[in-house]
């Protein structure tokens, strides 16, 4: 027998161990009741207690009392005639201290128990000698049996690819997966609350649309067979929300999902969650202003500090964020090419080749500029920088700016090296916005998978009248792995995409 071979057979066994004591609970009655209902949590409890530090076997401040708590047992220790076992809730662990003259019958029937069981407890709060917060059992209760044992305490589920695959069992065992998926929730809480408070609106839009748009990705194709119609998964709600703007709703806002048929990555995910937000009246000076506030509002309600660190990078989210034009950036770190040089398209090729970045025919000045900004200066954008003054050609839905048409009124976040937030004053010209789409469509038509199609609906939308308006995409992903800091996108997501296991 190998070694590889050995860990499957022993768990094999431990399985039919354990499959046998459910039949025997079978006999007995149902082996799965659901009339048990804690009344406390264990969190909740150590907190309750944290400053009370009596070693009293009977009272806390000479108060008994009593809870209900249920939760899945991690560890067990018999010690003859008493025994300890600690149990976890979604709030924390607690220990539960359980004696044979107390219980009876019911603690010679726990011996037989197996970690990773599920129980429920009744008892008094206390302190053991140690000092530990307990539950003093005197009554206890089976609720689930656990057929697969949980991976060695020592070791945890140390496969990532397993993390990810049996994120149920990964959040059982490790905790810093809890932590994890805890500071997101309260990261997104933060962020609702901010949005809320400021006189946003939080509504839902079509996750289904009949011409994908408002970003410029490959959208994932389904059929809706009813109505014999090709329907796209929505790659961003934009276009919906402003047309909400257009019908009076002036602040809006939506945190939701987005699905894009692309590569996976460390930061990328073929769906993903996004903020995105649009304020009438408002242009990207107020929406950046907004965006800063906002990532410290949630990096202070999820992590509980502005000074964060982020892949071995400390970054501080407390001082004003910089702000530099694209083209300045690019020139600050591409001291070959002369400011004059940026918008000739010879000139530009000519730099990329030396930088080996790719030139198809149909880019022009803008495009190549953003491969040379891609290529030698996001990844060194550490501290939260905001990038603004994007070229027209690669912002089809932003406003150009009043003195110089070839560039827009557009901001992208960057932090870590890696862009987080995305916004702009909108585009609300009927014609130039129709004009922007059709050379979308002429992309496609030449092979850009990722261009937009022509939405008549949405300009028919503009034609009566959008009000100038500020608009905001936030990666809510992106951003919980800066707070959270963890690598990979992957660890923040509950279920990430996976390709499909192989059957052995």
């Amino acid at each position: 027998m190998t070694e590889t071979t050995t860990p499957i057979v022993d768990e094999n066994r431990l399985i039919a161990e354990r499959r046998a004591k459910l039949h025997e609970l079978r006999t007995h009655g149902n082996a799965y009741p659901n009339d048990f209902h804690p009344d406390a949590f264990a969190g909740q409890l150590q907190d309750d207690y944290a400053d009370k530090e009596q070693w009293s076997a009977e009272a806390i401040d000479g108060i008994a009392r009593r809870v209900r708590v249920a939760g899945r047992m991690l560890a067990k220790r018999i010690m003859g005639k008493a025994a300890f076992t600690q149990i976890q809730d979604q709030s924390g662990r607690i220990q539960l201290f359980l004696q044979q003259s107390t219980l009876g019958e019911s603690y010679e029937a726990f011996k037989g128990f197996d970690v990773g069981d599920i129980l429920g407890a009744e008892g008094q709060v206390m302190r053991t000698k140690t000092g530990e917060l307990s539950i003093k059992v005197d009554r206890l209760r089976l609720l689930t049996k656990s057929l697969r044992p949980l991976p060695d305490k020592w070791h945890g589920l140390e496969n990532v690819e397993q993390r990810y695959r049996q994120r149920y069992v990964d959040l059982i065992v490790n905790e810093d997966s809890r932590r994890v998926f805890a500071l997101r929730s309260r990261a997104v809480r933060a962020i609702r609350d901010f949005m809320e408070g400021r006189g946003f609106v939080e509504v839902e839009t079509p996750m289904m649309h009949p011409i994908p748009g408002g970003a410029t990705a490959r959208p994932f194709v389904t059929h809706h067979n009813a109505l014999d119609l090709q329907m796209y998964l929505r790659v961003a709600p934009e276009l919906y929300l402003k047309r909400l703007v257009v019908g009076g709703l002036d602040r809006v806002f939506e945190i939701n999902r987005n699905f894009r048929n692309e590569g996976v990555s460390t930061r990328h995910n073929p769906e993903f969650t996004m903020l995105e937000s649009y304020q009438a009246y408002a242009t990207f000076n107020e929406v950046m202003d907004m965006t800063e506030a906002m990532i410290r509002c949630a990096a202070q309600a999820g992590a509980g500090t502005t000074s964060l660190n982020w892949e071995g990078r400390a970054i501080d989210l407390g001082p004003a964020f910089a702000r530099t034009r694209m083209d300045d950036a690019v020139l600050a770190v591409n001291p070959e090419i002369r400011r004059e040089q940026l918008r000739d398209r010879e000139a530009m090729v000519a730099h990329c080749a030396r930088l080996g970045i790719h030139v198809k025919k149909d880019y022009g000045w803008g495009k190549i500029l953003l491969e040379i900004f891609e290529k030698t200066v996001e990844q060194n954008l550490v501290q939260p920088t905001f990038i603004t003054a994007h070229p027209t050609e690669v912002s089809p839905l932003a406003r150009a700016n009043d003195q110089d048409p070839g560039i827009t009124d557009r901001f992208e976040l960057f932090i870590g090296g890696k862009e987080l937030a995305n916004g702009f004053s909108e585009l609300n010209d009927p014609e130039d916005q129709a004009a922007r789409f059709l050379a979308q469509v002429e992309a496609k038509d030449s092979g850009d998978d990722e261009a937009m199609h022509f939405d008549a609906d949405y300009i028919r939308a503009l034609e009566y009248g959008l009000p100038p308006t500020g608009g905001l995409g936030v990666g809510i992903d992106r951003l919980v792995m800066l707070i959270a800091d963890v690598p990979s996108i992957r660890d923040v997501l509950l279920f990430p995409y996976m390709r499909p296991e192989v059957e052995r």
